[in-house]
């Protein structure tokens, strides 16, 4: 990602909008003007400027796990067991080739990564584990965490 040479101070209009799109991202600039009580031209020139800055990384749309048939969500805690700049390089280049790992964070504390993973079913997850996340070198230990109720999901920042 390259880095920008200056980023504006956020005003309240800008917070205003960012909190907008976090609840839509479909919403278009002519309503966005209207909820702000603003004209459609300043609010496309903020947005432009909210995403050249990287304020604004990319949209997407949420779907529903069930629906798409991935309704089984794991949390790996990896261990590595030699903990080498080369290594866990290695692990993070890897991991993000397993199109079943939709977040992973190198973590401070008992484990080394934290995996979100999404399949089908339980065979689904050991077919993950088996053939795909234990293949990747100088891996220690995974446990694993089965999500059993969504209490509360969002991807929203508070603004």
């Amino acid at each position: 990602m390259e880095k920008k040479s200056f980023v504006y101070a956020l005003d309240e209009s800008d917070l205003s909008i960012l909190r907008l799109l976090q609840q839509n991202a479909h919403y278009t600039n002519k309503e966005i003007a209207a909820s702000l009580g603003l004209t459609v031209t300043p609010v496309y020139e903020r947005i432009k400027r909210l995403e050249s800055q990287g304020y604004i990384k990319k949209y997407v749309a949420l779907l529903d796990k069930n629906m798409i048939g991935k309704p089984l969500t794991a949390f790996c805690h990896v261990s590595l067991r030699h903990h080498t700049k080369e290594n866990v390089e290695k692990f993070e280049t890897e991991s993000k080739q397993l199109e079943e790992v939709q977040e992973c964070y190198h973590v401070a504390g008992v484990f080394d990564f934290l995996l979100k993973v999404s399949v089908s079913s339980m065979n689904d997850y050991h077919s993950f584990i088996r053939d795909k996340l234990s293949t990747i070198e100088n891996i220690g230990n995974i446990n694993s965490s089965f999500v059993l109720n969504e209490i509360k999901y969002s991807l929203a920042y508070e603004i």
